[in-house]
């Protein structure tokens, strides 16, 4: 008996030694090598294939960067300031004339427009293209909300109505370089996301006052509100995804404007959707974006998200706090803070309105770009072993 005994604790000690390793090995930080791409003070980046030569490049504001090296830098055209900032708050790839040519797609605050830039193929300038006056567009994200295979364009609008944009296709599935609008609902405040929420199949939006249950035909049918939740000044996106492995999907929201890092775990409650509040962050602030990714490659997503330097110019609480890009691991029962960069101005950095996270040079690992006041910057993935 004692030595059966001793044998269990012995395999005991081996199996917990080995889960402690697996768990340390888990645990360590992706490492980042940090590299300025430029000074420039836009706030929105985007990834893709300018010039059709099969490497990505970097498009923010006025210049798209060449990469691999992006050194090189092209002129896009004009866009306009407005005090501290520059009137591009999105950068959405999208073939929208279909000639085979990536364009891109943003919006601005004071033209109160949503537009598409048109790549010309060469080193000219980009012509623009209004897609509709929209109001203030804060911010955009691209979401296949009707389940065709191509994504609409969903502009953040505070205090109007709520709509998205399709382009439309001709019968092949070639784009046509026109756009449809379709009205969700009468007003949204700050904040979009979209994920299906109640388990239909269908994406639903998320609001900052709520959800909106998507009917059958989104393009035609009215929208559902559940007013379930107050979100605040929310941010763009508000993450819908299974956090916790239950097969519910739940919200990841950031404060855009204030303190604060949640998640809103999805129970059932009286056979209704119903939601519990869990903290994150609450010790930081201004977290604007966000995006849902793998960084570590172990099959499972991480929550990358940070501070927007200067959002209002100086007027938000937190603003003169250390900026910060940060990501976060789920651990099965908590997330779990990594800081990727954090400092003063010049040596932390922020994340501006619309970032981006793709493989730059084919290592296999997803790399940070970031945009923001505080400058273009690009954390290249050097993995965690």
């Amino acid at each position: 008996m004692k030595v059966a005994l001793s044998g269990i604790l012995l395999g005991i000690c081996f199996l917990t030694s080995a889960n402690a390793q697996q768990n340390e090995k888990k645990a360590t930080p992706v490492r980042f090598e940090k590299k300025q791409i430029a000074s420039e003070s836009n706030e929105s980046v985007a990834v893709f294939d300018v010039n059709n030569d099969g490497k990505p490049d970097l498009v923010s504001g006025e210049f798209w960067y060449k990469g691999p090296e992006f050194f090189d830098r092209f002129y896009i055209g004009e866009v306009k300031r407005h005090g501290e900032y520059w009137d591009d708050f999105a950068t959405i790839p999208m073939d929208v004339n279909g000639d085979g040519n990536m364009d891109f797609i943003t919006g601005g605050w004071f033209n109160k427009s949503l537009i598409w830039r048109e790549n010309p193929g060469n080193n000219g300038p980009w012509k623009d293209h209004l897609i509709d006056e929209t109001g203030n567009v804060e911010t955009a994200r691209a979401w296949d909300i009707d389940n065709d295979g191509f994504p609409e364009i969903v502009p953040n609008n505070p205090n109007l109505p709520f709509k998205f944009y399709k382009l439309e296709r001709d019968k092949s599935g070639k784009a046509t370089g026109t756009f449809t609008k379709i009205q969700v609902a009468e007003k949204q405040d700050h904040g979009v996301g979209f994920g299906d929420v109640n388990g239909d199949g269908r994406g639903d939006f998320i609001i900052s006052t709520g959800w909106l249950e998507a009917p059958k035909d989104v393009l035609k049918d009215k929208w559902i509100a559940h007013n379930d939740f107050k979100l605040g000044t929310a941010s763009v996106p508000i993450l819908v995804v299974d956090v916790n492995g239950d097969k519910k999907n739940d919200i990841i929201v950031g404060q855009a404007h204030s303190y604060g890092l949640d998640w809103y775990e999805q129970i059932t409650k009286a056979g209704k959707i119903d939601w519990i509040k869990h903290v994150i962050d609450p010790f930081n602030s201004q977290f604007h974006s966000m995006e849902w990714v793998d960084l570590d490659n172990d099959g499972k997503n991480e929550l990358v998200t940070g501070k927007r330097y200067r959002a209002h110019n100086g007027n938000d609480p937190g603003e003169k706090d250390l900026v910060g890009l940060y990501y976060f691991q789920w651990n099965g029962e908590s997330f779990v803070k990594q800081v990727i960069s954090h400092g003063t101005y010049g040596v932390g950095k922020g994340i501006g309105v619309y970032f981006s996270t793709a493989d730059l040079h084919g290592s296999g690992r997803k790399d940070i770009i970031v945009a923001g006041k505080d400058g273009l910057y690009v954390f290249f993935n050097q993995g965690n072993n």
